[in-house]
């Protein structure tokens, strides 16, 4: 699984999984543990776990080097501004947590991509291709190649999310991810809500996405035997 088709696969509507990964594995250590995987890609979580630029930066090199594609879900909500800088270190999708207003998908959006589509600044040395050089040089090649690249999504842990789905998208995300504890606790504090479970949550989701072409990734973990419930409720990105 190379970083540079992981975004047509999850277009296409592919079933991938996501191997949750610890920032401070070695090469070694990470690709002891991908071999006995049966992963397309990394999730790494700045959010809830240990974070340093230093760590991102081996870890996502040496992903690069095995051919792993990695998904950074990032420290804050507040920092959806901030994903170009992360991107410059070396990860092919970011996450942002706990969306629920327009300024953050548009941040996030326009510090994401190069160019006509978002303003993300050029630059950065521990990009992914630029240091196994396997990306076009030219600045207005790589960019086209990064645009077709980068996977982006927001995370639906709120039953304002829920509602306002549709309005919130714009041509940039590639997916949504539902965090199903937060979002339980956002259903617990509205009781008078008309959808009372995740999974009608989830549902309605589905429904408001219906030919967008923006897929659905569950935010917490499956075994493979538990996927079914949520492929029926529009997942295609399962975390191991």
């Amino acid at each position: 699984m190379t970083a540079k088709n992981l975004r047509a696969r999850i277009a296409a509507g592919e079933e991938v999984v996501a191997l949750r990964s610890n920032i401070e594995w070695s090469k070694e250590e990470l690709a002891a543990i991908w071999a006995k995987a049966d992963c397309d890609f990394i999730w790494l979580d700045a959010q809830h776990s240990a974070y340093s630029d230093h760590l991102l930066v081996a870890f996502t090199g040496a992903a690069e080097e095995l051919g792993i594609p990695v998904q950074l879900r990032i420290p804050h909500t507040r920092d959806a501004h901030k994903v170009g800088r992360f991107f410059d270190l070396g990860p092919t999708g970011c996450l942002v947590p706990e969306v629920m207003e327009q300024y953050s998908v548009d941040d996030a959006i326009d510090y994401a991509y190069y160019g006509n589509i978002g303003r993300r600044s050029w630059g950065g040395a521990n990009r992914l291709g630029v240091r196994s050089k396997e990306a076009p040089s030219s600045r207005l090649e790589y960019a086209a190649w990064w645009n077709n690249t980068v996977l982006l999504s927001i995370q639906i842990e709120s039953v304002q999310t829920v509602t306002n789905i549709g309005r919130l998208l714009r041509p940039g995300i590639t997916h949504v991810t539902f965090g199903p504890n937060d979002l339980q606790f956002s259903i617990e504090l509205h009781p008078n809500y008309p959808l009372q479970t995740v999974e009608e949550c989830m549902a309605s989701v589905r429904d408001q996405l219906a030919g967008t072409g923006v897929r659905i990734a569950m935010g917490t973990g499956t075994k493979p035997e538990e996927r079914q419930k949520y492929r029926d409720l529009g997942v295609t990105i399962f975390q191991s």
